[in-house]
């Protein structure tokens, strides 16, 4: 059944301002447009649907164009807005909070921007945590460097109590950035809001190094993550050819889905097998890993491991369910444990020199690079564009590389992964030369 009430955005209510943008209804005036309400964009392009559509004769299943609309929801004079940054740290934060704070400031003339402090703890007057201001000036270079200019933490704090303090603090709209439970967060203090007839736009800005939030392109930072990580293998390999028997192991991060570790080695074709948490393997037996890896340095005498952190976890026994503060279940360290494991192969049977390299909080904690900061700018300008129309509960996204606006719940219910019977993953496969299966 067609489901078109799938990306629904929830509004405040009806804009009663006109938008002190200086934009165009008229094509062809070489004037950038407004965003019409009307304008939608389907989310399934291929032929395959389009010939379904026709054949069930319903229309197609589309999103909200993203972007600035001729009337807006709040009066920007009288308008306090907020952000938050939550959950790990990537590329990009900075670029994003900078993003927003011209937006708002210059596009729409709001004067009073909160910066929340250490993510969704700020919101908790327990924690002790004070407010910083967020002015143009005091965030004009903060693109330059990794981390958050806000700081951040990891768990949820109570919703009820985070919504008291946006409404004593008379916040009108509230940026969050950041992954999955940082969505699921947001999207819970904007149903909140809701049940006490509120009118408090919360928007998400989706954050993952590991680029597994479900439905969207491609998550910012993610791109400077692999273009970090590049260079690293490149000095693994040569560590490598340096020995006879040479093995380097560099495990990325990646909990539950591989694509840092399978774009890095796309991007840097040095790299002969690759580990994710998508691919069941084995170390023993005929086809097993060690067995595979014996057969690469017999043949060429040195090997390059990419390990993404989530892999091989049922490799471990006995293994106990801990979950850190954002409910995300703490892995094994697969790293140090296929160290010892290939050691303990070799031992008596041909000398190996092994590197162990464990760059993942260098990586997250990187600068966006040029593209990355590119893509961060355009998604902060389309989250305030949505939350000045009155927009709520929704993320400012990529999807088909168009922007559009997507409901929260529709991005939070499940995580992105790797196909391993994709063309992505057979790439991959083709660059490195592993088998198709180990074990």
């Amino acid at each position: 059944m067609n489901d078109n009430n799938r990306f629904y955005i929830e509004s405040l209510g009806v804009p009663q301002y006109s938008s002190p943008l200086e934009l165009s209804t008229v094509k062809g005036d070489r004037i950038f447009n407004f965003v019409s309400e009307s304008d939608r964009l389907v989310f399934d392009p291929s032929v395959q649907y389009y010939n379904q559509c026709l054949n069930d004769g319903e229309a197609p299943i589309c999103m909200e164009k993203a972007g600035p609309r001729q009337n807006i929801f709040f009066d920007a004079k009288n308008t306090t807005a907020a952000i938050v940054t939550c959950g790990g740290l990537c590329p990009g934060i900075n670029n994003v909070i900078r993003g927003l704070v011209m937006a708002l400031h210059y596009f729409y003339g709001i004067k009073k921007i909160i910066g929340i402090p250490y993510g969704y703890e700020g919101l908790n007057p327990e924690k002790g945590h004070d407010f910083v201001e967020l002015t143009p000036d005091k965030v004009k270079d903060i693109h330059q460097f990794g981390g958050t200019y806000l700081g951040s933490s990891r768990g949820a704090q109570d919703v009820s109590v985070m919504v008291d303090t946006l409404e004593k603090n008379h916040v009108d709209m509230l940026f969050a950035i950041g992954g999955d439970g940082t969505l699921k967060g947001v999207n819970a203090i904007g149903e909140e809001i809701a049940k006490r007839n509120g009118k408090i736009s919360v928007v998400g800005i989706p954050k993952t190094i590991d680029n597994d939030i479900d439905l969207i392109d491609e998550s910012f930072g993610f791109e400077t993550a692999f273009d970090v990580a590049s260079p690293i293998l490149r000095d693994a390999h040569n560590e490598a050819t340096g020995a006879y028997n040479g093995i380097s192991i560099i495990k990325l991060m990646g909990r539950d889905s591989g694509f840092i570790a399978a774009s890095a080695a796309l991007a840097m074709p040095v790299v002969n097998f690759v580990l994710i948490p998508e691919m069941d393997f084995s170390l023993e037996g005929e086809e097993g890993f060690l067995k595979v890896l014996e057969k690469r340095l017999q043949e060429k005498k040195h090997a390059v491991i990419v390990v993404a952190e989530g892999a091989g976890q049922q490799l471990f026994k006995d293994r106990k369910m801990v979950k850190d503060a954002s409910g995300n279940v703490q892995h094994e360290d697969i790293g140090v444990f296929l160290k010892e494991k290939i050691i303990e192969f070799f031992k008596g049977k041909r000398p190996v020199t092994i590197k162990y390299i464990d760059p993942s909080y260098i990586v997250r904690c990187a600068p966006a690079n040029s593209r990355d900061s590119v893509y961060c700018s355009r998604l902060a300008y389309h989250a305030v564009h949505g939350a000045m129309a009155g927009k709520t509960k929704f993320v400012a996204s990529r999807i088909n590389n168009r922007y559009v606006y997507v409901p929260i719940t529709e991005v939070t219910k499940k995580r992105k992964k790797i196909d391993v019977e994709g063309e992505f993953w057979f790439s991959v496969l083709q660059s490195t030369g592993q088998p198709f299966f180990l074990g």
